[in-house]
């Protein structure tokens, strides 16, 4: 009997709930939105109860959210200085939430909402908008120094501005991409290579012996997966961090 592999399957989006369509627009409660919702509960519940007795002499999960607090904080002051700290509830609110769902989307039979475009675009989107709200609100139309690099000869300046405009532009789809493109790649692999345990144990003892090699790379991937879902997190908060410091300094 043949085995059939899916691994777009972890993917879909179903309703959870159908709420009908008022106004012509069809509304629901899905199950990308209850994966969403448990994450933020999670990081709620877990911040709560780990920082409520804030004794000297921290336990684990103190330490835990220390720590936390503490890698975030110090990315925010290397890379904004210490005038981007008033980012830092945003920045630190975004790497939690990418990294709990990054490592809930590790569980089997669960969802990774960060494995859907419009998620992560949505986070970029969030990024950039506070970016522009920021930048035009403290410095007003100086704020446009930001696309004008300095030292740049007269009849250079026009492309240079186009340049810097579309690199500008380009920030929020890099940045949702990267993430998006990242979890979703990886858990595809994963999904495969276990497709291939299942065929192969399927065929016999010389299907047990075959399946050696793909669990292997399963075990691998698996580990591999960690460490991206940890990788991607940072490497969000970081280049947000890169963003908000244009908002704080705009000149080039």
């Amino acid at each position: 009997m043949a085995v059939e592999i899916d691994p777009i399957h972890q993917f879909q989006i179903f309703n959870i709930v159908d709420l009908g369509a008022p106004g012509g627009v069809h509304l629901g409660f899905t199950n990308s939105a209850a994966f969403m919702f448990g994450i933020v509960a999670v990081i709620f519940f877990f911040l709560t109860f780990a920082t409520r007795g804030r004794t000297l002499v921290p336990g684990r999960l103190q330490s835990l959210a220390e720590l936390s607090y503490e890698f975030v904080a110090s990315t925010v002051r290397t890379t904004a200085g210490n005038e981007g700290m008033k980012f830092f509830p945003l920045v630190f609110s975004l790497f939690m939430f990418v990294l709990v769902a990054n490592f809930v989307g590790m569980i089997p039979y669960a969802f990774t909402v960060t494995s859907h475009l419009i998620v992560t675009a949505a986070l970029a989107l969030v990024v950039i908008g506070t970016v522009i709200t920021y930048g035009f609100v403290r410095h007003g139309t100086h704020f446009l120094h930001l696309f004008v690099p300095s030292g740049v000869p007269a009849f250079l300046l026009p492309f240079m501005v186009v340049i810097e405009v579309i690199s500008f532009l380009s920030r929020p789809i890099s940045l949702s991409l990267r993430l998006f493109a990242n979890m979703l790649a990886g858990h595809i692999a994963m999904k495969v290579f276990a497709g291939f345990i299942v065929m192969m144990t399927a065929g016999g003892v010389a299907g047990f012996l075959g399946a050696v090699l793909p669990l292997a790379m399963v075990v691998a991937l698996t580990a591999l997966e960690f460490l991206v879902a940890f990788l991607q997190a940072y490497v969000f908060a970081v280049l947000t961090c890169i963003y908000l410091n244009d908002a704080l300094h705009p000149g080039h």
